[in-house]
């Protein structure tokens, strides 16, 4: 036996976490994270949040380890928790990169352009949730609405002078409407996977929830943009709009990343592989039709113009793009992107996983769920709770996917047991640990809206209508018995219920 295989406590040595435990930590957390909010404001996502999170883990370890845990069990838990996270992290690279290539290959400024024209300030925040909502329910991803079509609208907004923190609200609203209503989206499948139920049974329920939620939503969107005061700024749209036309000579044809993205998004490919494409698309556009604007932005005189189109590209991908079109609200606007734009955020995405992690492998995470569960006492207790366990899932474990999985694993069989249907539970999933995710700011949904938009999580979180409101939805539905399903009994004698 090896010196460190000696060390390790076999499960029999596991103390079991009393509930204080379990709370120690996260009440740690909770007051760590709204000290770093009252210091730091919107900037505490840029460091704070990540000390608080990385001492609540160092809390947890100190308890796991009086339970029996070694060290290596609670690295290993932390190792897993941030593997589950990876496909996130590369996703938030791939789109830093995709940022700065667009922006330089002139398809962000094209969209920001035609959209200037199109939209109505009036109806704006409503077209956007719109847009955001059609688009998703077509690729299944809210992940690449944000990254594509959502940095064009907040450009929109932010150039048209109106309030980009509700536009970003509007944005994440339609995404995850669409996100969760699309069969092609990954929740949507996972959620029913999990309670044991098919994916079309599953969004014909979601649609009692789903549907009034969003109607909801573009009331909301439709009453700020009717009763805002909007300053009248026609003599600057036409001043943007010829800085746009002078620096980047929009066309239909700089949209062709666009649609690369969405087409491949709509034949199911991976979003890591997806964006990356759209990347390569963008910089391909930027070396055909905006050449002379890469030779610029490098800023080398010495390079031969071949060397300099190669290096501006390469600048873009890992550092962004800088605008220089003499107008400073457009250059701060345009001025974004690169893979290391995305470093804080995944800074705060490890270091949400790692805590996340500790919870889970010492058990207090498990302790938490099940004292939650005693207060159980019927159906409309027992959804109200499983949205309050997946919401407060998506905030200790930082992850959308967890969240989904871990509450839904669990309570599988006191739903069947209480002789409820598999879509009562796979609804409840998605009406919180989904719409949720972006709501927190180190989740990794949360974080990841944050970087792209460019608008913090607690800037725009009051303004996500949809996000809000559908958890609300559902709890009134279990409250007044409305569109709960009973259990098929015949499925349980034929074994399609197992538990």
């Amino acid at each position: 036996m090896s010196q460190s295989a000696s060390f390790k406590p076999s499960s029999s040595e596991h103390k079991q976490p009393s509930l204080l435990d379990a709370l120690i930590p996260v009440f740690a957390l909770i007051l760590m994270l709204a000290a770093a909010v009252y210091l730091f404001s919107s900037d505490s996502s840029s460091g704070a949040n990540q000390i608080a999170l990385v001492l609540a883990a160092c809390i947890a370890m100190i308890i796991g380890y009086k339970n029996g845990y070694s060290w290596n069990q609670m690295e290993r838990g932390i190792v897993k928790s941030i593997g589950v996270a990876t496909g996130a992290l590369l996703i938030l690279f791939s789109v830093g990169s995709l940022i700065g290539t667009w922006i330089l290959a002139g398809t962000v400024p094209t969209m920001i352009y035609y959209g200037m024209q199109i939209l109505n300030p009036d109806y704006f925040y409503t077209a956007c949730c719109l847009l955001c909502a059609v688009v998703a329910l077509s690729i299944g991803s809210s992940w690449t609405v944000a990254g594509t079509l959502g940095i064009a609208l907040v450009g929109i907004s932010s150039a048209m002078g109106l309030d980009v923190n509700i536009t970003a609200g509007a944005i994440i609203s339609g995404a995850y409407f669409g996100d969760k209503m699309s069969p092609m989206s990954d929740t949507t499948n996972l959620a029913p996977a999990v309670a044991g139920t098919d994916i079309f049974s599953h969004i014909r329920h979601m649609t009692w929830t789903t549907v009034p939620s969003i109607i909801i939503a573009l009331i909301g969107f439709t009453f700020l943009g009717l009763t805002a005061d909007v300053v009248p700024i026609e003599n600057q749209l036409v001043d943007t709009l010829a800085l746009l036309d002078k620096t980047y000579s929009p066309g239909i044809h700089l949209l062709i990343p666009l649609l690369v993205v969405l087409y491949l998004a709509n034949r199911k490919m991976p979003a890591f592989p997806t964006v990356i494409l759209g990347t390569l698309a963008g910089a391909v556009c930027a070396a055909l039709f905006q050449f002379d604007n890469v030779i610029a932005f490098v800023h080398d005189d010495t390079l031969l113009p071949m060397v300099a189109l190669v290096k501006g590209l390469w600048i873009a991908m890992f550092d962004g793009y800088v605008a220089n079109t003499g107008d400073e609200v457009l250059d701060n606007l345009l001025s974004r992107g690169g893979m290391s734009s995305m470093v804080t955020t995944v800074w705060l995405i490890l270091c949400a996983m790692a805590f996340g992690g500790v919870m889970e492998v010492t058990g207090l995470l498990n302790r938490i769920l099940e004292s939650i569960l005693t207060v159980v006492t019927g159906t409309a207790s027992l959804i109200i709770t499983t949205l309050g366990v997946c919401i407060g899932a998506n905030i200790i474990t930082a992850d959308q996917y967890i969240a989904i999985v871990l509450p839904g694993r669990m309570l599988k069989v006191e739903y069947t047991r209480r002789k409820l249907a598999a879509v009562n539970l796979s609804r409840t999933l998605e009406d919180s640990a989904t719409v949720t995710s972006p709501l927190v700011p180190w989740n990794t949904c949360g974080a990841f809206m944050a970087s792209t938009l460019g608008v913090a999580t607690i800037a725009y979180l009051p303004y996500a209508f949809f996000n809000l409101v559908c958890p609300f939805i559902s709890a009134s539905y279990a409250y007044f018995n409305f569109k709960i399903e009973p259990l098929d009994e015949t499925k349980i004698s034929t074994g399609e219920v197992v538990g």
